[in-house]
């Protein structure tokens, strides 16, 4: 059993001043560790969604991510997106409009349709990745080889935490 003041093994991190990347390594608590990692993830994946390219808005990234792997109806798009389905169908009207997105009948149900990344939306997908990585290639690029190393093995970390 965990408590919030419990210090995991090796739960360091380094202490920072504005003029300094690293210093001692100061202890945190589980719930410390805990906070600083959700933050921090969450600062990063805002600035990456928002900074990197101003193509399509980030719920309209992440509809056509899902389209890239299967069509789908509008409802089951907002069930997996988890927003309303007049939400849903503003976001995808947007789409197709910029014709990123098509729609087809949906043959076994006549009142769906079903909805597919066009060429266009599968080049927009590769050139945002791409931006992404790039904007986030630019801000590592200027860390050390042990920082990197460190972000190396804290991303294997995350995965598997994201995973469970």
């Amino acid at each position: 059993m965990s408590y919030a003041n419990d210090v995991p093994e090796g739960a360091t991190t380094p202490t920072s001043s504005s003029s300094t990347t690293e210093s001692r390594p100061r202890t945190l608590t589980t719930a410390q560790l805990a906070a600083e990692l959700r933050l921090s993830c969450m600062r990063i994946s805002r600035r990456v969604r928002f900074e990197s390219t101003n193509i399509v808005a980030p719920n309209q990234f992440s509809v056509l991510s899902r389209l890239e792997k299967i069509p789908c109806t509008p409802r089951e798009l907002a069930e997996i997106e988890r927003v309303s389905a007049p939400s849903m169908t503003r976001t995808v009207a947007g789409l197709v409009d910029l014709g990123l997105v098509s729609r087809a009948d949906d043959p076994d149900d006549g009142r769906q349709v079903i909805l597919s990344l066009t060429e266009d939306g599968k080049r927009t997908l590769r050139e945002i990745r791409r931006h992404r990585d790039q904007w986030m290639a630019t801000r590592i690029k200027n860390l050390t080889s042990e920082e990197r190393e460190v972000l190396s093995r804290a991303s294997a970390i995350l995965e598997r935490v994201a995973n469970e």
